[in-house]
């Protein structure tokens, strides 16, 4: 008799517990809903406590592991965007960096970054290009870099050089500025060429010595 008011006792302390630690689930798993933005849980109320435990304390450590992991891409995502940002000089995504993020928000989020690259390489591929041709045109005018802006086009590394829009307006118009001047070099070079050509003509100068000043 005593072997069995033991047993028993065992077997109500280990029911007591069992339904604490069910309610003590369903209260994470309502909280959990809620954080992750899925419908409310329906625990299935077929079968043992035991298993009725075990099955709620399974659904809140599979629960808690989503937590987990949206948390971590969302910052993740956070740091591609801080480097995004300071690059294009834009600003950062608008989500609530303590409030767990759905999946709709991170899709968005990570399709915001997509074309955040996108535009980043544009503006790199705009970069180099202008960068190229801005410094064939300086050699070309005997132009050494006499602004900050000049300088950092030319001196600094390129994956240091901010592509803000701004910048990127800024690199046209050094580009456009400098073509002006080779067009208007180019202008001048071709009407003292056709004076000096006239005044050969009109001195009667030797084509020896026409040649021999050609090279220039």
């Amino acid at each position: 008799q005593s072997l069995l008011d033991m047993m028993v006792a065992e077997e109500e302390s280990l029911k007591e517990r069992l339904l604490k630690s069910i309610a003590i689930c369903r209260k994470e798993l309502d909280t959990l809903c809620r954080e992750l933005q899925l419908d409310p849980f329906e625990a299935e109320e077929e079968g043992t406590i035991l298993q009725m435990e075990k099955n709620l304390r399974t659904r809140v450590e599979v629960m808690l592991k989503q937590k987990r992991d949206r948390k971590q891409e969302l910052k993740t995502l956070q740091e591609q965007d801080r480097d995004l940002c300071d690059i294009l000089c834009t600003t950062l995504f608008c989500i609530d960096s303590n409030a767990v993020p759905s999946l709709e928000d991170l899709d968005r989020y990570r399709r915001h970054l997509a074309s955040l690259t996108t535009e980043k390489e544009q503006r790199r591929e705009e970069f180099v290009s202008s960068k190229r041709q801005i410094i064939l045109l300086m050699e070309e005018l005997d132009h050494t870099p006499d602004t900050s802006f000049e300088r950092d086009v030319v001196c600094e590394d390129e994956e240091a050089f901010c592509l803000s829009t701004d910048n990127i307006a800024a690199l046209q118009n050094l580009l456009q500025q400098l073509e002006a001047r080779r067009s208007l070099n180019e202008a001048v070079c071709t009407e003292l060429r056709s004076r000096i050509v006239a005044l050969w003509e009109r001195l009667q100068v030797p084509v020896e010595e026409r040649e021999s000043s050609a090279v220039h």
